[in-house]
């Protein structure tokens, strides 16, 4: 994979900077309540499916996905919307559930392609295994109409040599740590969406990988808010940047900056409509002062903590953490147990 012709721009720095300081931000304050938590997720889930099966075609809006999806017991899925929606559900609650047991492979994405299309009926017979005709993609506007090809994917001779390659490199880009996971994670989806290894089910796939490979290096709060819905409604641009970088991908030097670009401003627009919902149930996630910040994490990671363990920690003065500590526990961030100096403080 050559990417030495990948420019890290201010522009990339601004938006990586942006989206680490939220996840470091949830980080801290993961500890929402389950309620909040259980509707913003279930929320973004029903966007995601609904915007990612819309995205290849389909017409069920969001609210004829929630119906369906609450009556997924039915097992019986009469049109192939429903049956894409299904399946999307399944795959996506297992990466959810799983996302850290599943190791980064061809065999399990070859597994999740397997889940991903378990209820479609015309699929059956290619589901888990690589393409054996060539499936150039084609882009349609929303009353169905074809935009043309938006480019020509990898034949299905080159495709078991690129998809091996691609794996491999991403597990040890991943490991040594030299580019920022965002970067690599970016153009692993370029370039899966380039060889486009099965007959069908490679964009919802691509997204499907998305969101596992966040989950994987850090970005829990992926899940309670909708990606794809930020994708859905800049489509026409999502085409645009994928088919720019995807042009030049044979070159000596591929210009990765289109999709690059894309895919950071859309984690970022993802970001802000998270933090939009969680101001309008005023938890004000990411406007506590550093020190608190790092108080909660903490506290998180250790159970509970005394003034003394926080102030060796941090090195701050004794009495600005006591300030921090008693606003925390006014707007029950954290709470105070025991008294006078056996007091401490859990989440």
């Amino acid at each position: 994979m050559n990417i030495e012709s990948l420019k890290i721009t201010p522009e990339i720095l601004t938006l990586i900077a942006e989206i680490d300081e939220f996840k470091g931000a949830w980080r801290a304050l993961g500890q929402l309540a389950p309620e909040q938590l259980s509707s913003l997720k279930k929320v973004a889930t029903i966007e995601s499916i609904g915007s990612s099966t819309r995205i290849e075609g389909s017409k069920l809006t969001d609210k004829e996905v929630e119906v369906l999806l609450s009556n997924l017991e039915i097992q019986k899925f009469e049109t192939r919307d429903e049956q894409e929606v299904a399946g999307y559900s399944s795959v996506m609650n297992l990466i959810f559930q799983s996302y850290a047991d599943i190791p980064l492979s061809e065999n399990y994405i070859q597994q999740l392609h397997s889940v991903l299309l378990q209820h479609s009926e015309k699929d059956y017979w290619h589901r888990g295994n690589y393409k054996k005709s060539p499936n150039h993609v084609e882009a349609f506007d929303a009353q169905g109409k074809s935009l043309g090809v938006v480019f020509e994917t990898a034949s299905p001779f080159e495709t078991p040599i690129r998809m091996r390659d691609l794996v491999e490199w991403a597990a040890q880009a991943y490991a040594d740590k030299k580019l920022h996971p965002l970067l690599i994670t970016a153009i692993v989806v370029v370039e899966f969406l380039a060889i486009h290894p099965f007959q069908d089910g490679n964009g919802r796939l691509s997204r499907v990988l998305t969101t596992y490979l966040l989950l994987r290096v850090g970005y829990h709060y992926v899940p309670y808010s909708s990606l794809e819905a930020v994708v859905e409604q800049s489509k026409e641009g999502y085409y645009l940047a994928l088919r720019q970088t995807q042009g030049t991908l044979k070159n000596e030097s591929p210009d990765w900056q289109p999709w690059v670009l894309f895919f950071l401003r859309a984690l970022r627009h993802q970001k802000k409509r998270l933090e939009a919902k969680v101001e309008q149930e005023n938890l004000l996630l990411t406007q506590l002062p550093q020190l608190s910040l790092q108080i909660l994490q903490l506290v998180k990671s250790r159970g509970k903590a005394t003034i003394s363990d926080i102030v060796t920690v941090t090195g701050a003065n004794r009495n600005t953490v006591k300030k921090h500590l008693e606003a925390l526990v006014d707007t029950n961030r954290l709470q105070k147990n025991g008294v006078g100096k056996g007091t401490w403080y859990s989440l």
